[in-house]
């Protein structure tokens, strides 16, 4: 029986080859997890020596080690908070003047997004603190990093406001241009608001881009998540331990941060739907009846 029309049900020999093959890989992959345990247990890394400072409440490191991590983390929350206002409120200013720059100094405008673009956030963060020093602009370490990661976000977020604005039907902005409002008002008023909730889940993943890009601050000694790991690893001795948990942490945030795009989304899409929902009947009819 057909499935669709680009897809055909498989039949009794697709279904057994396919079990058999994922049969075949969960015993490959069951393998290379049992040699790797005992890889790792003939070196001494399920010990409690391994665990103890990071899951062990006696421990004498264990204090320590998560005040420096639950201060690391904040301080890695708020590098990308920071960025992310930041780089909503220049990249709509970007988009902006995208939109309505005329045509003799728009490839101004595209020359500068295009170019922040393909610079790499790691060169970004760099230049920004080798290069501001030269010009005599000193600030703390936190805003280089900052001011790194903003220049590559917020022209990533001015081209998603941008795909919000294209998506949107022509006769938003005709009808708003038909009553006599501005170009700007037109933005302002109908345009941008219907933009930020359209890419509103993108918005959101663009934020665990930036979480995750915080950990390019270990290149001029920011004291983040994962510079932080490598300190206690330092005193620990215990790599494979500490960077799990690290991993486990920013899968936790990130997982968070996902999850709060769908719910936005499934509410962006719900919102959408009961405000084209046709009004009641009913209620039309009593308003006629009443009015006759």
């Amino acid at each position: 029986m057909t499935a669709s029309v680009l897809y055909d049900a498989p039949g009794p020999a697709a279904r057994r080859r396919t079990m058999i093959s994922s049969i075949v890989a969960g015993v490959i992959i069951l393998a290379v997890v049992v040699v790797v345990a005992l890889r790792l247990a003939a070196q001494g890394q399920f010990t409690a020596d391994r665990w103890g400072p990071l899951f062990n409440p006696f421990h004498q490191y264990f204090a320590a080690i998560w005040t420096l991590l639950g201060n690391a983390l904040v301080a890695t929350l708020l590098a990308a908070a920071v960025t992310l206002v930041l780089s909503l409120v220049i990249g709509t200013a970007f988009t902006v003047t995208r939109v309505t720059a005329n045509k003799y100094y728009r490839w101004l405008v595209v020359g500068v997004i295009e170019f922040l673009r393909g610079v790499p956030v790691v060169i970004a963060i760099f230049f920004a603190s080798r290069v501001l020093p030269e010009f005599g602009v000193s600030l703390p370490i936190f805003w280089y990093l900052v001011i790194g990661l903003t220049a590559y976000n917020s022209v990533i977020i001015a081209e998603i406001i941008r795909a919000g604005i294209a998506s949107l039907p022509r006769g938003q902005a005709e009808a708003g241009y038909s009553v006599g409002l501005t170009r700007w008002q037109v933005l302002s008023s109908i345009l941008l608001p219907q933009a930020f909730r359209v890419m509103l889940p993108a918005l959101i993943s663009q934020l665990v881009v930036i979480v995750k890009d915080t950990s390019l601050g270990f290149i001029i000694s920011y004291e983040e998540f994962v510079r932080t790991a490598n300190i206690i690893i330092q005193t620990t001795r215990n790599p494979i331990q500490t960077y799990l948990v690290v991993a486990l942490i920013f899968i936790v945030v990130n997982f968070a941060l996902g999850k709060l795009a769908e719910y936005v989304e499934r509410r962006s899409s719900r919102a959408r739907k009961t405000a084209a929902a046709p009004a009641d009947p009913t209620l039309v009819d009593t308003g006629a009846a009443g009015g006759g």
